[in-house]
Parts: structure tokens; C-alpha cells; sequence
């Protein structure tokens, strides 16, 4: 049985974490959607990656903790090495990312939720937060990191510290969840899910342009100002010289809906 089940549909590929009955990843999942992160990266039909777990109870809840209990020092350290670059790599990857928050996001699944672009749940499918304080460790999947970039020092070292789990329309209000959707099951959620990332892909979205935000973004906030600045121009020189920036413009002028082709 795969541990992450990957299909395509419309130009989104579709990534569930697949290890019931709480997804919680070992080596073995880590590689595959290390795998599947680079599948989706190299195939030119996908234009949108969403990012779920399987069932309705969670998405995932972090690291199995057996297998760290069993593990020796030096796998935990090079086992948290490969995960950080999987979830670098998802960063990386010039395709928007959603992540689909289908039940409890916690610890490592929080983690990573938050290397996604962005973060669509469902309401009151489930809790969310980074409680790992209680193992006496820290969110080592890139948590303290990325949360206090997004949420600010202050709130992310109390959220850490304090270790609370809560539901995602708080997560809403601290900004770590995009949108909380109400809908009538698992199924429907899902089906919305993925409708929502097609809008990010060709023909009505220029999905080149997407993907190019989103490395300005991912890769130019870690630069100086100037440096970012820099970046920037170099990813619009690509798009400029795209047949997509050409049809945009001339739609714009023609006054006329585009039709993108991602090239």
C-alpha cells in the first residue's frame, strides 16, 4: 500500500497522506511525498498541487512516535534533515500548493500544512496546533520557523510554548488557515477543494504567472529588499517573454477574456 496516493485531475495533482488511522508520517511516507513533490514538479500537465490526508478524521498528526521512540539519535537527526528538505522542496516547487485540511492538522502536520501556500479546512473536521512542547521537544519539521513568519515572534513562541491545539476557525483569526468552508461531508469538501485549484490553472488562470508569484514570494522574503528586488525582475523577464504574457496583454487590449496556455 502506498503511504502517499498520488493522482491527477484537470491539471491539480492530488497528494494524500495515506497511513490510518492518523496519517502520522514515518521515513518511508516522508520519501514518498518527497517523490511524488518531484512528480508533480516535473510534469508540465500539472499546474496546481493540492495536498490532503486520507479519511475524514486528519490530515496528519505529525511524526510516529513510535518510530522515533525506536530510533537512535543520529536517524531523528538525519530522519527531521530529509523532512525540512521535502518541505523545502515543496516550497521550492513553482506550482501553487494548497493544503487540504480534511481533520486534525497537528505537530508534524501542521508542519506540513504550513510549507503549503496556502491552507483551505474544513469546519469543525478537526484541531489544530503544535503541541510537541508536551514530548519535550520542539516542532522540528520546520514549525518554529515558518509559523513566526507567519504569525509574528510573540504569537508563534506562545503558541509553541503553551503547545494548545485549537479549532480551525481560531486558526482563521491567527492567520494560519486561509478560509474555513462549511459543506456537507468529507466528499463535498474535497470536490470543492479541487475545483478551487483549478482556478489557479490554464485555460481562465495564467498558472506560469502563479507559480512564478509564488517562488517571488517563497524564495525572495528569505532575501535583503535589494536582493528580492533583483529576483523579482529576473522572474518577469521570464514572464514577459511568455507566450501567456502576450495573450494576457493583447486580451487586456482586445478587450476580451484570455485564454491561457502556460507557456
Amino acid at each position: 500500500m502506498a503511504l502517499v496516493d498520488y493522482s491527477t485531475e484537470g491539471g491539480v495533482a492530488l497528494l494524500t497522506l495515506n497511513d490510518p488511522p492518523v496519517n502520522g508520517y514515518t521515513h518511508e511516507m516522508m520519501k514518498e511525498l518527497d517523490a511524488a513533490i518531484l512528480a508533480a514538479r516535473f510534469d508540465d500537465a500539472v499546474q496546481a498541487v493540492v495536498v490532503t490526508g486520507q479519511g475524514e478524521k486528519f490530515f496528519c498528526a505529525g511524526a510516529n512516535i513510535n518510530m522515533l521512540k525506536a530510533a537512535n539519535p543520529s536517524f531523528k537527526y538525519q530522519f527531521c534533515l530529509h523532512a525540512n528538505e521535502t518541505l523545502l522542496r515543496l516550497e521550492h516547487t513553482p506550482k501553487i500548493v494548497i493544503a487540504a485540511l480534511n481533520g486534525h492538522t497537528v505537530g508534524g502536520g501542521l508542519e506540513i500544512a504550513l510549507a503549503c501556500d496556502l491552507r483551505v479546512a474544513r469546519k469543525g473536521a478537526g484541531k489544530v496546533g503544535l503541541p510537541e512542547v508536551a514530548l519535550g521537544v520542539l516542532p522540528g519539521t520546520g514549525g518554529t520557523q515558518r509559523l513566526a513568519r507567519l504569525v509574528g515572534k510573540p504569537k508563534a513562541i506562545k503558541l509553541m510554548c503553551e503547545g494548545k491545539t485549537f479549532d480551525f476557525d481560531v486558526a482563521l483569526g491567527y492567520g494560519i488557515v486561509d478560509e474555513v468552508w462549511v459543506t456537507e461531508s468529507h466528499g463535498a469538501f474535497m470536490g470543492r477543494v479541487m475545483e478551487y485549484a483549478k482556478g489557479f490553472t490554464t485555460p481562465g488562470r495564467a498558472a506560469l504567472a502563479v507559480g512564478r508569484i509564488k517562488r517571488a514570494v517563497q524564495s525572495g522574503m528569505e532575501m535583503a529588499l535589494e536582493q528580492g528586488l533583483a529576483f523579482e525582475r529576473e522572474l518577469q523577464a521570464e514572464l514577459f517573454a511568455s507566450e501567456d504574457a502576450r495573450e494576457g496583454i493583447s486580451a487586456y487590449v482586445e478587450k476580451r477574456a484570455p485564454s491561457f496556455g502556460g507557456k
